[in-house]
């Protein structure tokens, strides 16, 4: 029968249009499917009462939305995943093959296209069989069932609890549906109603709608389903449950096997047809569509962030409950950053790196986030283990996001260590300082004599009671450059840098360029890193992965920052767009500055991590805290800035020697005498750039301010010639003399990692050894 043509029809709005027609009042009470209404029953009423009812049914109605899945995309689109309470894909009727719109019609309302809405015939039908047998039997049509799961799904929307249990309704109840069914008819096409219906109804469990259902249980389209095929799911409305055919399917082929009867009784089917496709098996290939992150795999962790973006945002909805009911509802299209092919890869070698399945390695993980330069998009997001609930056999399972904050579903973050120390670095360039410039490093011991410059706090300075911050290599107790003492990381050297800036000028730094302490020493939640102590600049701040390696992409970046994104846009099924972060990029440091400091980090990465692995330029910076509880190393192009962690979880306090790393059986085996960033963070850095660095810019870091020529030195007289040559000669013997203590004293830290060193507790908690 031809459709109606209708100026509300609009198939990507026609649910939502339908409901703002239909939508229930709270006099109209919640409505369900499957009850009959006896001619002779609605007499009983009385015509008065009929009346009355009518009479009183709103002329407007809210609009309640239908629950449509959200998904979340990556960079190219592909889905990670989709969040839903009813899994729905409404479909146009078009793309519904005409087998299963047959099916439909024949077991649930055989003069669909002949009455308006309510069907007399079926009405005296049901009357007598009900009359005849001890069972009921229903004469609800299409139409009516259309309008009952609307109604229905308007009273989980409005958190009713009246009852649409078929059965438990008043006969008031019923006549309203009948009015609505007659008032629908008025205003839709048929074709418009039978698609409506078919996209609404339940088949099983959470799957709504035919589309849904063709996949769930044939893995196809509903524009591809053959007559078998629909009508096992034409069968399946009237008892979704008992009808399933994974769980009875010798029930489900007889239900099948009844449609298929009706189809031919009705005409809708030949006898050929017929024979051929009841000899047929169900012929099921089921497959599964989970809600939710724990569906996501390797992406979970930043699915899992996404999510808790959303529900912390109001521009989602008042409260958290709306904004649930928005993701689970909403039929949102979440479109972000990530790199998904790129994050498999970082999982697999965060795996690879700290087996999870490892009986040693309980305690013992691994994360891998990496963030795009000049856009703050984040890139991976990934760790060594499973998404999902923990279990006690093994470390290999849990819900915790190594790489971000606690109030996000994150660890909370781990010590920096020595990749804190660029920031030292940075505040002594800004306050006028070169990388060339020589400070002594001897200093081993700090006392309450020792002042430290702090402009930002009460008096301009604070001071530290005790604090003994040791080198793991005896050798560098000397005078160096800056550039020397940055390179192999020595503590003594960063602290003598400190002792000669504003504390509170390194603080600003790291705050601009988002490290924040998410455990600060005596307070309630992250903070700014306080400047009080001064054994912050050897990373005794608990940072994310995230938030370093968004800052170390300031420096790839030439010193602009911008803020980590991984939402691009959110968009729900009506087109309507929601407000997201957008990208957000400031210059926070001067550009030579950071060149300067590039020309040693790119010495570390390239020299001492990469060693040709890793295609440049690239730089980077090492860390460890004692104990090595937590190690890293964070590094990057001008394309790609990535955090490597490696470290402990739940025993993170470095004071506690069971908890140290040092020799301990790490991947079943003996880890070094010496854990540091080199034994197992660097190198999963290493193993996932030297892929990852080739799919984006690789451009230079700047120019390196040079050192000034030295003053040449006045020309001797010419009596004095003599005395000159030896002098000279002598002072060649000296740098030669000073050059090899240097050499010596290089390797030795070189080789640092094989020596046996004892980190002493410090002062005040958190300090940390060079790495």
């Amino acid at each position: 029968m031809a459709a109606k043509k209708s100026p509300f029809f609009d198939t990507a709005t026609t649910l939502g249009k339908i409901v703002a027609f239909f939508g229930i009042s709270a006099l109209c009470g919640v409505l369900a499917a499957g009850m009959i209404v006896p001619v002779a029953a609605i007499a009983k009423t009385g015509l008065t009462t009929g009346n009355n009812i009518v009479s009183a049914l709103p002329s407007t109605f809210e609009k309640l939305p239908i629950p449509q899945p959200s998904r979340v995309l990556d960079t190219e689109g592909k889905e990670i995943a989709t969040f839903y309470e009813q899994n729905r894909e409404p479909v146009k009727l078009k793309d519904i093959s005409p087998e299963m719109r047959k099916a439909i019609v024949s077991v649930e309302d055989e003069r669909f296209y002949e009455h308006n809405g309510i069907d007399p015939k079926g009405i005296a039908r049901a009357v007598v069989g009900n009359l005849t047998s001890s069972s009921r039997s229903g004469a609800s049509t299409l139409t009516q069932q259309y309008v009952n799961n609307l109604l229905v799904n308007n009273q989980i929307l409005t958190g009713s609890k009246d009852s649409t249990v078929s059965g438990q309704k008043e006969y008031s109840d019923k006549i309203r549906e009948l009015k609505y069914a007659v008032a629908i008819e008025k205003e839709m096409s048929k074709d418009e109603i039978l698609e409506g219906y078919l996209n609404l109804v339940l088949f099983s469990g959470r799957e709504y709608g035919v589309q849904a259902a063709a996949q769930r249980f044939f893995s196809v389209d509903a524009k591809d389903l053959n007559l078998q095929q629909s009508a096992m799911l034409a069968g399946m409305v009237q008892l979704p449950n008992v009808y399933n055919p994974i769980n009875n399917p010798e029930r489900s082929l007889d239900r099948r096997n009844k449609v298929l009867g009706n189809m031919y009784r009705t005409g809708a089917i030949t006898k050929k047809e017929y024979d051929k496709a009841v000899k047929s098996k169900l012929g099921t290939k089921p497959s599964s569509s989970a809600s939710g992150c724990m569906a996501a795999g390797d992406d979970g962790y930043f699915c899992d962030y996404v999510t808790n973006l959303i529900l912390k945002d109001k521009n989602f909805g008042k409260t958290k409950e709306d904004r649930q009911n928005l993701l689970f509802r909403g039929g949102l299209t979440i479109k972000t950053t990530l790199n998904s092919a790129l994050n498999k890869q970082a999982a697999k070698d965060s795996r690879e790196a700290i087996d999870p399945h490892a009986k040693s390695n309980k305690d013992i993980y691994s994360s891998l986030v990496s963030v795009e330069p000049g856009t703050g998009k984040i890139l991976t997001m990934a760790q060594n283990t499973e998404y999902a609930p923990e279990s006690k056999e093994s470390g290999s399972r849990t819900f915790y996001n190594f790489a971000v904050e606690s109030r996000l579903g994150g660890a909370g973050g781990f010590q920096g260590g020595s990749t804190m120390k660029p920031f030292t670095t940075l505040a002594w360039l800004h306050e006028g300082h070169h990388m060339y410039d020589k400070i002594n490093a001897k200093k081993e011991l700090f006392t309450a004599s020792d002042k430290w410059r702090a402009s930002c706090l009460p008096g301009g300075q604070t001071y530290t009671a005790k604090w003994e911050p040791k080198n793991a290599s005896r050798g560098f107790y000397r005078t160096m450059t800056v550039d020397t003492g940055l390179y192999w990381s020595i503590n003594s050297a960063t602290v003598q840098e400190a002792k000669k800036v504003d504390l509170c000028t390194i603080a600003d730094y790291a705050t601009k360029v988002g490290l924040i302490d998410q455990k600060p020493v005596g307070g309630d939640g992250p903070a700014p890193i306080n400047p009080a102590n001064p054994s912050f600049v050897i990373g005794t701040a608990s940072v994310t992965p995230l938030a370093q390696a968004a800052a170390f992409a300031t420096f790839a970046n030439k010193g602009e920052y911008c803020k980590p994104r991984a939402i691009t846009s959110v968009e729900d099924k009506d087109g309507t767009n929601y407000k997201v972060p957008q990208q957000e990029c400031s210059q926070e440091i001067d550009p030579q500055y950071v060149a300067d400091l590039n020309g040693t980090l790119k010495k570390i990465a390239t020299n001492r991590v990469s060693k040709g692995q890793v295609a440049g330029p690239i730089a980077g910076k090492t860390g460890t805290n004692n104990g090595a509880t937590s190690t890293w190393f964070v590094g990057y192009s001008t394309g790609i800035s990535s955090a490597a962690w490696v470290g402990r979880l739940k025993g993170q306090g470095e004071e506690e020697k069971k908890n140290w790393m040092h020799g301990k059986l790490i991947n079943d085996q003996r880890a070094p005498e010496m854990v540091d960033s080199s034994t197992y963070a660097a190198p999963l850095w290493v193993d996932f750039m030297s892929k990852a660095v080739q799919q984006y810019d690789r451009g230079s870091f700047g120019s390196v301010s040079k050192a000034p020529k030295p003053k040449p030195k006045p020309k001797p007289k010419e009596e004095d010639s003599s005395d000159s040559s030896d002098n000279k000669s002598d002072s060649k013997k000296e740098d030669s003399k000073k050059e090899d203590s240097k050499k010596s004293d290089d390797n030795k830290s070189e080789n640092k990692g094989k020596e046996k060193s004892k980190p002493t507790t410090p002062a005040k908690p958190g300090d940390s050894s060079n790495d």
